[in-house]
């Protein structure tokens, strides 16, 4: 199973096509938040694809939820959010608390614009960057989560 991930795209439908173009035997594509609008259009496009988004601090007037909790194969789970509630600029303790608490193994974020993933106590955390406006020196990027009867992999890739 694949998980694609994207955040942070804020009005850049192109950078969004362009994900999804890279990645159309993906069996998800979740969006981190803040950019609901543009994703919105790009599930119109394909609507043979599975897609789920939650909302960011600038998808204003959004009805979307702000955490996402999806069972996945071989009896994973991921928390997906945008993070701004749970305050990931300074720490990521609500975040992995959240996940303990729903007895999910893979966190997703974004927000911050800022590249991340670890593998720590028993947790996945990853956070795409920003598919247009990184904010940590790397060109845009989104990621990707393999799930496999082996385990999980997860990477970030550039979109340059």
């Amino acid at each position: 199973m694949r998980i694609v991930l994207m955040s942070d795209s804020h009005g850049n439908y192109a950078a969004i096509n362009n994900i999804v173009k890279r990645n159309l035997n993906a069996d998800i594509f979740v969006h981190l938040g803040d950019g609901e609008r543009e994703f919105d259009e790009i599930t119109l496009q394909y609507l043979h694809l599975k897609f789920y988004h939650v909302k960011g601090n600038c998808d204003l007037a959004s009805l979307s939820q702000s955490v996402l909790i999806l069972p996945l194969k071989n009896s994973h789970k991921l928390i997906a959010t945008h993070g701004h509630e749970f305050n990931v600029r300074y720490s990521l303790d609500r975040l992995k608390k959240l996940a303990k608490k729903n007895n999910a193994d893979i966190i997703a974020f974004g927000h911050t614009h800022v590249r991340y993933t670890k593998y720590e106590n028993g947790l996945y955390v990853i956070n795409p960057g920003s598919a247009t406006s990184p904010r940590d020196g790397n060109s845009p990027s989104y990621a990707f989560i393999d799930i496999t009867d082996a385990g999980i992999v997860t990477n970030i890739v550039s979109l340059v």
